[in-house]
């Protein structure tokens, strides 16, 4: 194979997985407009988003694993190949996450209907954001972008806990909106694992282009100097 060749391949791979990026980030807006408005219909649309992810997850697996065989690709080129295989894994995720919400809620259809003092739409928002901002972190190939989004899910993740606190408390004072309750905690972990995994995808993106590894590092700080530690590629 040709190094023409090759990278016409990476940009193949490349393209692909931005592909499954959007459908991945589309499921979950549907997924939260329809616990917004309980629109079973749009679970359908979600359902059948899942099935792609996972069609698209397996096509791009077989792909890098066939350039690794084929070319044995050395330095950047291999992290980024390992970083695709990684990202891929995690879009998937994002989708199953998508179809958990949706399923919450077909079973909060026969619930009545609960004023919850929980501000789903503004984690869901957050999350959201923190995908879109991973991805183009690795569109564009840029590990500030990237560490940008480390920095975001503490905030996240202050917000599942303070659903856990506020929920509980819900089911305590009014056990009548218990399930209304615990399907909402279930929303908010859902969410909470959205933005785990643009986190990793963002952790994914430092290493393919600074050759960094800043997971389990206990500190932004540590992605924040591999960030700017070396030009772009």
């Amino acid at each position: 194979m040709t190094r023409i060749r090759f990278q016409r391949s990476l940009d193949d791979l490349k393209e692909k997985l931005l592909v499954m990026a959007g459908l991945a980030e589309q499921a979950i807006q549907r997924a939260i407009e329809a616990y917004r408005v309980r629109d079973l219909s749009i679970c359908d649309l979600v359902n059948r988003s899942e099935l792609a992810i996972n069609r698209m997850e397996r096509e791009i697996d077989q792909a890098a694993l066939d350039l690794l065989a084929m070319e044995q690709p050395m330095a950047i080129d291999l992290r980024f190949i390992l970083a695709v295989i990684k990202i891929n894994a995690d879009l998937e995720r994002v989708g199953d996450a998508a179809k958990s919400i949706s399923n919450r809620v077909r079973t909060m259809e026969s619930m009545a209907q609960a004023d919850l003092p929980l501000d789903i739409p503004r984690m869901a928002s957050l999350a959201a954001n923190m995908v879109r901002k991973s991805l183009q972190a690795f569109i564009d190939g840029d590990a500030e972008i990237a560490q940008s989004v480390l920095s975001m899910d503490d905030a996240v993740d202050a917000m599942n806990r303070a659903a856990h606190i506020t929920m509980t408390e819900v089911m305590r004072d009014n056990p009548h909106m218990a399930p209304q309750a615990l399907n909402a905690l279930m929303v908010c972990r859902s969410l909470e694992r959205v933005a785990d995994h643009a986190t990793n995808i963002a952790e994914d993106v430092i290493f393919w282009v600074k050759g960094a590894d800043v997971r389990h590092k206990g500190s932004v700080e540590a992605a924040r100097l591999a960030a700017i530690q070396s030009p772009k590629p």
